[in-house]
């Protein structure tokens, strides 16, 4: 007997050893907090990326820009107006309850009503329930855009926020101001359960020993996030050995992040584009496509992109990025600085011409970098620039009344799809519509017309010849002047495995981070 008891200690001596050799502690700074442990409260990167770690979507974003499947295994277009869903089975909230179709239903209604996610909902009648593991999702028209809202469709467990909590308040309540029960208690499918939760100090999680998905590589049993706001304090934590990833990363400590052998420097494309508008109301050569084209021509972005981006960054000619529908590989940059001369001359500008700029200077990475050597070759074909550069505080106001001749928009896609950045930054502004907000004048019908009949078209086929079509429409214009996609940029310990779990849409997958 006592030698059957030493051999089972010996056993579970050496199955905790073994469960402790393979429990991975990681720690992550990044420069601000998730501002809820609401998923559907705010409408924000840091509360998205929350939501993956946390909850769990229908389906999510691969880095090759396609859909995987999360808590929907399948789906399938049933017509114009349906996609119907069918979930996975066995799934357990971290409270122990079933997941089921009633908590998809429960959750899309409750997002409903979520200020900041009214507008994304917008084309949607509903979702219904079918039996206990299918729902369908139905639209107003058609709209061939389901899949990409699918990634926002995050499962909160219906029972665990149903009923009032110890105020006397619906648990269910969405509150940006003020306590909430969802501000501090959460019950997800995700991989990670939060253990505490200090805002503005540590978010405390540990491993959810139920979760589903039992093919995921990831061994992070530990997962502490430290909000460390200030970049030369974060990008320290990272250097001494403080954290095992920080984010953003500053670009003046690339090179520095890059020269220490404990650590490497990991960047994608966030889609993001970053550019220049010219206003034809305001300036009268910008009617001419050869001046716009002249300035297209007169803009070194490749040169910007490995100077001041240090060559993080992607260089753009086109609206969408690699991988949207939209993108056309024969697009490339047009550097030419004697073409945009004779184009120049040709219009009747050989002299030149004054304009105002405008750009934030805290805004975009290196914003204000970017509008100051832009002035400067502009100056190389006779366009004197006045440059004015100020807080993104001031500057919105300033971009609303479109106080200047060129002013710079960054912008990435809500949908994750080209048609987002037509309809808000090249149709014909139209204040009835909303379409063309953020547009400082460009207006050409056949592109109004190509991103309308978008929004409807289902057929995946047709619809990419349209977005190709307007991106083809949009260069051969110069309707805007195009700089790059920034790129997202971590700094990680070097047995840190993160290139497989980032993305364009910066939401790092943690559940499925190895640590070496």
């Amino acid at each position: 007997m006592k030698k059957l008891l030493l051999t089972v200690l010996s056993v579970f001596m050496v199955m905790s050893l073994t469960m402790s050799a393979g429990a991975k502690t990681f720690k992550m700074g990044l420069d601000a907090d998730p501002v809820s442990l609401d998923p559907q409260v705010q409408l924000s990167g840091g509360m998205l990326q929350l939501s993956h770690w946390v909850f769990d979507p229908l389906v999510r974003w691969t880095q090759e820009m396609d859909f995987e499947p999360r808590l929907a295994t399948s789906w399938e277009r049933l017509d114009d107006l349906t996609m119907r869903f069918h979930l996975r089975k066995g799934v357990k909230f971290h409270s122990g309850n079933d997941f089921t179709a009633k908590d998809v239903k429960w959750s899309f209604d409750r997002m409903r009503k979520s200020v900041d996610f009214k507008g994304l909902l917008e084309p949607f009648e509903g979702c219904y329930i079918v039996d206990d593991y299918t729902v369908d999702v139905k639209t107003k028209k058609a709209y061939p855009l389901v899949l990409n809202m699918a990634t926002y469709f995050f499962a909160m467990d219906s029972e665990f926020y149903t009923g009032t909590d110890e105020n006397g308040q619906p648990k269910d309540a969405i509150l940006k101001i003020g306590e909430s029960f969802a501000l501090n208690n959460a019950s997800g499918t995700g991989p990670f359960i939060v253990t505490n939760r200090q805002h503005n100090v540590i978010l405390e999680m540990k491993r959810f020993e139920d979760y589903w998905d039992t093919n995921s590589p990831g061994n992070v049993t530990e997962f502490i996030l430290s909000p460390i706001k200030e970049n030369a304090t974060r990008v320290a934590a990272l250097l001494s050995g403080g954290v095992d990833w920080i984010s953003p990363v500053p670009p003046q400590d690339f090179a520095r992040i890059q020269s220490d052998d404990k650590v490497k420097l990991v960047n994608i494309n966030g889609g993001r584009i970053i550019t220049f508008q010219m206003n034809p109301n305001r300036v009268e050569a910008f009617k001419d496509v050869r001046v716009r084209q002249a300035i297209v021509h007169a803009v070194n972005n490749e040169g910007i992109v490995k100077q001041i981006m240090k060559g993080t960054a992607t260089v753009a000619a086109q609206q969408g990025p690699k991988g949207y529908l939209g993108y056309k590989e024969n697009l490339t940059p047009r550097y030419d600085l004697e073409k945009a001369k004779a184009l120049m001359k040709d219009a009747g500008y050989e002299n030149g011409f004054e304009i105002s700029m405008m750009a934030p200077n805290n805004r975009y990475v290196n914003d204000a970098k970017i509008a100051e050597a832009t002035a400067q070759m502009l100056g190389k074909i006779g366009i004197k620039v006045n440059l004015k550069t100020m807080p993104k505080a001031q500057y919105w106001n300033e971009y609303d009344d479109r106080a200047a001749d060129m002013m710079m928009i960054g912008w990435h896609s809500d949908t994750e799809d080209s048609g987002n950045f037509s309809e808000f930054l090249t149709m014909c502004p139209n204040a009835e519509t909303g379409y063309g907000q953020y547009n400082s004048g460009y207006c050409n019908p056949k592109v109004d017309e190509l991103t309308i009949a978008a929004q409807s078209e289902t057929d995946v086929e047709k619809r990419t010849a349209m977005l190709q079509e307007i991106e083809q429409i949009l260069y051969d214009d110069a309707a805007f002047v195009p700089f790059h996609w920034q790129n997202h940029s971590y700094g990680v310990k070097k047995n840190v495995q993160a290139q497989p779990v980032i993305n364009a849409q910066n939401f790092p997958y943690i559940g499925d981070l190895v640590i070496e």
